[in-house]
């Protein structure tokens, strides 16, 4: 039977982080070291300093690489609790790509790579990024329209290809490569490849409608990469498979990550509308606005009950996947409904830098486009529900 209490070691954690987030980092969320493209590095490790001194970094990494080990429950509670703030992911080393980097590198990788990469990475002394999607006509939602290549000769593959919204290259130490291995019949394989390797180019780091990633998304070009055979992630031709040890769970991060900054934004508007009068009466009072903070409360709550379910699911071993794009939907829809409720609670004030609600609105947008769109998970439950024989 699904259990939904809190075992006291997280319950704790969750204390310590609310804590944290509330007294150190959200401190920091008008620090002028933030940019179009994401916080500096300075700023991150200084915010990652703090979390370490606080026993609060990469939480989700297990103990044997320097964190606590978090199944995925105690990351749903430890995640929003850090999402609070649009800060506190970064602080706390538990944003994307690098989280999802971490959890793929700790199932995946040998014992000599998470020596190399997994340590310094949960350690915060580097960054990562994942280069699957590719402009047209290469892969996005789909794929199987794979087009960089990894070509094999003698103890090295040849890597050719383009890259785009390739999330925190710029800055990052390790780039996680997925290319169509020609030495196994165009199966996908993954590479660990250093981000200074010759042949490796930031053509460009993209002008997008979010800043909260560190380094941005850039596009990148490999032009004749050599990776040595031992730079191979996991088994040749299994980058596909691979893919899903991500992505599965990645998805659901986010869910968790964002469900914080939702509910930060409910708690302002909240407050606001507690206080601010109009036409005879506190704002809150007129069924315009109060219906709305209603209809947040539900979409937080069954939010958070489709993270657990799904958390749960992977707790125990299932692959999830057709839960995860559940989850994804409608958790990032439900997110983006909450925030955009609150800032019409705020009124013109919404609007404005403020309050952190309208970056949170532009922020919170692109998450119903990254991890694959809503339309995307869509056509493929779709696609389940038709293969399906009826049940009885």
């Amino acid at each position: 039977m699904l259990d939904f209490s809190i075992p006291p070691d997280v319950e704790d954690l969750r204390q310590r982080t609310v804590q944290f987030i509330r007294q150190k980092v959200m401190p920091y969320e008008n620090d002028k070291r933030q940019y179009a493209h994401g916080a500096s590095d300075e700023l991150r490790r200084e915010l990652n300093a703090l979390a370490r001194a606080e026993g609060l970094l990469a939480p989700h990494v297990s103990p044997e690489w320097g964190g606590q080990g978090l199944d995925h429950r105690g990351r749903a509670v430890i995640f929003e609790a850090a999402g609070y703030s649009v800060l506190g992911p970064l602080a706390m080393h538990i944003s994307a790509p690098d989280e999802g980097n971490m959890h793929l590198l700790e199932v995946v990788a040998r014992h000599d790579q998470k020596e190399r990469w997994l340590r310094p990475l949960a350690s915060g002394e580097i960054r990562s990024c994942f280069a699957m999607t590719e402009p047209h006509p290469g892969a996005g939602s789909d794929p199987s329209m794979l087009l960089t290549s990894a070509r094999r000769e003698g103890d090295h593959y040849i890597i050719n290809g383009r890259k785009w919204l390739i999330t925190g290259a710029d800055g990052a130490s390790v780039c996680i490569v997925m290319a169509r291995d020609e030495d196994h019949d165009g199966k996908a394989s993954m590479f660990l490849i250093p981000m200074d390797s010759p042949g490796i180019r930031i053509e460009r780091v993209l002008d997008t409608l979010d800043e909260g990633f560190a380094g941005g998304h850039s596009v990148l070009l490999f032009e004749n990469v050599r990776a040595h055979v031992s730079d191979i992630l996991g088994e040749p031709g299994e980058g596909f498979r691979y893919a899903q040890v991500r992505l599965a769970p990645a998805r659901l991060t986010h869910c968790m990550r964002w469900l914080g900054a939702a509910k930060r934004a409910h708690d302002i508007a909240a407050e606001y509308a507690r206080k601010r009068e109009g036409f005879g009466r506190k704002l809150g009072e007129h069924e315009g606005v109060g219906f709305m903070l209603a209809d947040n409360m539900m979409d937080i709550h069954q939010s958070r009950l489709v993270i657990w379910h799904t958390a749960w699911l992977l707790d125990q071993g299932q692959k999830a996947r057709e839960e995860s794009s559940m989850a994804k939907v409608l958790c990032s829809e439900a997110i983006w409904r909450i925030v955009d409720r609150s800032l019409q609670t705020l009124g013109g004030m919404g609007i404005t830098r403020d309050t952190v609600v309208s970056r949170i609105l532009r922020e919170a947008r692109a998450f119903r486009i990254y991890d694959g769109p809503s339309e995307v998970h869509r056509w493929s439950l779709a696609r389940t529900a038709l293969r399906r024989e009826p049940a009885g």
